[in-house]
């Protein structure tokens, strides 16, 4: 273990006691805060944030409000990260996290003081944790992190919807058959389809910024339970309003800091969110997928950028594998909203334990989703074509001089008069 008092860690490692147990409680496999720096980042300039306003409001020394500051922006700017090897997924609420980085802080501040000739050390709680709680400062963390990697993420999902009505524009007159039910029904343009695609992406988009947005709500200041208690007189709003100025987000302190610390709500009405997103984009695939199949026993209508051999036994095949791979990020994002939600349910009292399974979820979804959402783009969308020779010879099926004819003749009649031609011969029975 780590002695605490003398501020430095053994072999060069700057976290203590508390990390090293969560090591050994959590020693399982899955993916560590080292690969989530945003979620670090974020971490550090609540501490930031938290040591200035415990210094303006006399709750912190001004030395020692100085370096904890300046260790937790070296955190923020990822000079630390191998100091965080801690699954994101653990018991606890994210305590351990939490106590990760005020120790990783700590050590390093206290290293500061002595390379300025100070003597002293910085403790975790006593200083670096002073006014908060894992309560307060996970939920506002996480909001900082997910708005941060929202950013990448809205932008390839944007980038996809401008390569179908890049699309679209490609293919201004050409019109082909729709199916319903997967059966023939009427011709619409081909330039209709993509813009279609793209219309369904942009509406989820605008219900992931909403989503985004609403989680900027933040309970900083409530410390345990939402009463603020061990934190100084005016601490929740002036640490809301350093951090809003600190990192450029525009975070604001909860309506209701009891229920922003009870409830996981707003973080999976992001999940949800992601998960539209993403079925959105799934959807898109799906139909290009359908609609390049065969291309001899299918449909046909449509041929997709060969990208890599499909077969390891049938020379020549190529299979859709950037639509696959689209529907595939759909699906982990499904569960990992399924996952959310029972863990919103889960909450009891004044505190909701389940938050990292959520956490992961959410941050994770937002890298997978981001980078599916551009590779889809680049490497399918921008390339497909329409086979017009396939598109032409199925609007055959169309039933769309059907439709018309029946909106001047009536239904029976043209429902009997396409029972012959579909049958070959006169039909008995006129009914439809």
């Amino acid at each position: 273990m780590a002695d605490e008092a003398s501020g430095y860690a053994p072999k060069g490692l700057l976290f203590g006691e508390q990390t090293s147990r969560a090591l050994a409680n959590f020693d399982l496999y899955g993916t560590r805060l080292s690969e989530h720096p945003e979620l670090i980042r974020a971490l550090a300039l609540v501490k930031v944030a938290a040591a200035r306003v415990n210094r303006s409001l006399g709750a912190l020394d001004p030395v020692l409000a100085e370096v904890v500051a300046a260790a937790a922006f070296e955190v923020a700017e990822g000079r630390h990260d191998d100091q965080f090897p801690l699954p994101v997924v653990q018991g606890g609420g994210g305590t351990s996290t939490h106590m990760n980085v005020n120790e990783v802080v700590a050590r390093r501040a206290t290293q500061l003081l002595h390379e300025r000739g100070q003597e002293g050390a910085v403790h975790p709680n006593n200083h670096v944790n002073r006014g908060q709680s894992t309560n307060d400062v996970m939920p506002t963390a996480l909001a900082l992190a997910v708005h941060a990697s929202c950013e990448e993420t809205l932008r390839g999902l944007d980038h996809l919807a401008a390569a179908l009505h890049a699309k679209a524009e490609e293919y201004p007159s050409l019109e082909h058959l729709g199916r319903t039910c997967l059966q023939d029904a009427v011709a619409l343009p081909v330039s209709a389809v993509h813009r279609s695609h793209a219309h369904g992406i942009e509406q989820a988009v605008l219900g992931l910024r909403a989503a985004v947005q609403a989680l900027l709500r933040v309970p900083l200041g409530g410390t345990a339970v939402g009463t603020g208690v061990g934190a100084p007189p005016g601490f929740a709003e002036l640490a809301v309003a350093e951090l809003a100025e600190l990192t450029g987000v525009p975070v604001l302190a909860a309506e209701n800091p009891y229920w922003g610390m009870a409830s996981l709500e707003p973080l999976v009405a992001v999940s949800e969110a992601i998960d539209r997103c993403a079925r959105s984009a799934a959807r898109v695939a799906s139909d290009l997928r359908l609609l390049a199949s065969g291309p001899v026993g299918g449909i046909g209508e449509v041929r997709l950028p060969a990208v890599q051999a499909g077969s390891s036994i049938m020379p020549g095949k190529v299979n859709p594998v950037m639509p696959e791979l689209m529907m595939q990020i759909s699906f982990q994002i499904a569960g990992e909203a399924a996952s959310a939600r029972l863990a919103a349910g889960a909450g009891e009292m004044e505190v909701s334990a389940m938050a990292p399974v959520v956490t992961l979820g959410v941050l994770a979804g937002l890298k997978r989703l981001g980078a599916g959402a551009r590779l889809f783009a680049d490497r399918c969308v921008a390339g497909l074509s329409w086979n017009t020779s396939a598109v032409h010879a199925n609007l055959a099926g169309s039933l769309t001089q059907d439709v018309i004819d029946a909106a001047a003749e009536g239904y029976d009649g043209i429902a009997h008069r396409r029972k012959q031609v579909m049958s070959g011969s006169p039909a008995e029975d006129p009914s439809p």
